[in-house]
């Protein structure tokens, strides 16, 4: 039993190193990408950035999840982990070039490694049994905070850095992302070689009809579609609302820390309400606290002190509690599926990214908000009736 639990231990500490290092590199990179769209191209392409890594993370969790059954969560997290560092390196020689089409592209590569990262939360779950398998999956997503902590703060001394060395200062977190990467790529070396969940032979076929077939996924899938999309619409215009109000790297920083702390901190919470009342309890509170994050942002669109980061927060633990309970209920229900579901969840809020944009030049960040709030509450219609 000792065996079995230092073994348990080393797994997560690995799974745990390698989430925080990936939210740390795309923190920074997000932020720099979206800042480099606002100037040039302009501010209706300031959500397309971080719509290039969304999409990224999409293909990375369902390339991950091939990965993982034919070789294991050790080989899939070494292989998206390095890709995704090759990835943040060419987005720093766009940004250092000029050249927004590289910047894209990067951004696009490191989203694999993300991709393989979200897959981790699964991969703690299997390690417990069902009656604690949220609060498995919930210290993984917990490993967020340290992107939380360490992320956002480290834009501003990232760009003076790159200042320093005669490069584009937004070049800096870019590069960040790149070591920050590669180390996520180190700690995943530590897992045990395993083996594949499932045989290659017998491998079913597992795509997004089948997730949208089964009405035990429909639902948790829904809403955390939905919540992803209210959480990225928002976060990603928070930056060029503070930047056009006349704040700094360092504003927005820290502001942006709220948001993860938020998104990230009391994930435990979340898990042991999963685990004692079910997930779709933690989904129900998620959705609540996320119209109440889109109240709160219209009511204070310009407040830099407690407006946007107040809503930032309710944001970010509303995704949370949204999350978490649909991760649990999917770790019970749907391995095979797992994959597809989160390359669904992040192909769709891609669009969230996409059409932020225009939305901000359109009506600015109260139209954001208002938008993002309606579309959280959505799933209630499915999720009531089934």
């Amino acid at each position: 039993m000792t065996v079995v639990r230092v073994s348990r231990r080393r797994e997560m500490a690995a799974l745990f190193s390698g989430v925080a290092c990936m939210n740390i590199a795309m923190a920074g990179a997000s932020t720099a990408g979206v800042l480099i769209a606002t100037g040039s191209p302009g501010p209706g392409w300031s959500g397309v950035p971080s719509a290039a890594g969304v999409l990224g993370t999409a293909a990375g969790a369902l390339g991950s999840a091939r990965l993982v059954a034919a070789h294991g969560h050790r080989r899939s997290l070494l292989t998206t982990y390095g890709i995704g560092s090759l990835g943040a390196l060419l987005a720093a020689a766009g940004a250092i070039t000029g050249l927004f089409p590289v910047l894209l592209a990067g951004l696009l590569v490191l989203g694999l490694g993300n991709g393989g990262a979200q897959l981790s939360r699964y991969a703690a779950a299997d390690l417990y049994p069902a009656e604690r398998k949220g609060r498995a999956l919930s210290a993984i997503v917990w490993a967020g905070t340290v992107g939380a902590l360490a992320g956002p703060p480290l834009i501003a001394p990232a760009a003076h850095t790159a200042d320093v060395l005669g490069l584009p200062g937004l070049a800096g977190p870019l590069l960040v992302a790149a070591l920050v990467t590669a180390v996520a790529a180190v700690a995943s070396a530590a897992l045990p070689r395993s083996k594949p969940d499932v045989q290659p032979e017998t491998r079913a076929y597992t795509g997004f009809a089948a997730a949208f077939a089964r009405p035990a996924v429909r639902g948790p899938l829904l809403a955390m579609v939905a919540a992803q999309v209210a959480m990225v619409a928002m976060m990603t215009m928070s930056a060029p609302q503070l930047h056009q109000h006349g704040h700094g790297l360092e504003v927005v920083g820290w502001t942006l820390t709220a948001h993860m702390i938020g998104m990230f901190a009391l994930a435990p919470v979340s898990g042991r309400i999963a685990d004692r009342w079910g997930g779709r309890a933690a989904i129900f509170a998620g959705i609540g606290t996320l119209a109440v994050a889109s109240a709160a942002a219209m009511t204070a669109p310009t407040s830099h002190t407690t407006g946007i980061p107040l809503s930032l927060f309710l944001l970010g633990y509303g995704w949370n509690l949204v999350f978490v309970g649909g991760s649990s209920l999917l770790s019970k229900q749907a391995r095979k599926l797992q994959g597809t579901v989160d390359a669904v969840v992040w192909s769709t809020s891609a669009l969230a990214g996409l059409a932020a944009g225009p939305l901000f030049a359109l009506g600015g960040y109260v139209l954001v908000a208002a938008v993002a709030g309606i579309t959280a509450l959505v799933p209630l219609a499915v999720l009531t009736r089934s």
